[in-house]
């Protein structure tokens, strides 16, 4: 239950920009000029469709981790889980200061090497950036 709480949310957002990005890619003219050409519509889809939509939807997700690590405290507290989340708050409640900034370093140390991950992972993704170092 709490993690269906957790991500609820979040799934609607990313299924959002997801649905938004394919369309605005079906419409385009490459995609129109592939199937002109007789391409299987399968090829069209995965390599023309999917693959120049997935910069966005790999942008939310990254965000989203951050709403997930925000959120996880929340969640955990109304469902009386013990984790991070729930350390963090009585952390704080009892001014441990040790716990809070060990925790908040964890917590920046995951969403800036997730944040990498999703930019690396769209840089890899999209055939317009050189990943190529220039002389």
């Amino acid at each position: 239950m709490p993690a269906l709480a957790l991500a609820a949310s979040w799934l609607a957002y990313v299924t959002q920009v997801t649905r938004s990005a394919v369309r605005a890619e079906l419409g385009s003219e490459h995609v129109q000029t592939a199937r002109g050409r007789g391409i299987p519509e399968r090829y069209v889809i995965r390599k023309h469709v999917l693959r120049n939509a997935s910069g966005p939807i790999f942008s939310v997700s990254g965000v989203a981790v951050a709403g997930l690590i925000a959120g996880c405290s929340v969640v955990e507290q109304a469902f009386g889980v013990n984790g991070v989340g729930a350390l963090l708050i009585q952390s704080a409640a009892k001014q441990d200061l040790a716990v809070v900034q060990a925790l908040a370093l964890i917590t920046v140390v995951v969403f800036a090497t997730v944040n990498t991950l999703v930019d690396v992972v769209t840089a890899a993704l999209d055939h317009r950036v050189s990943l190529e170092a220039r002389p």
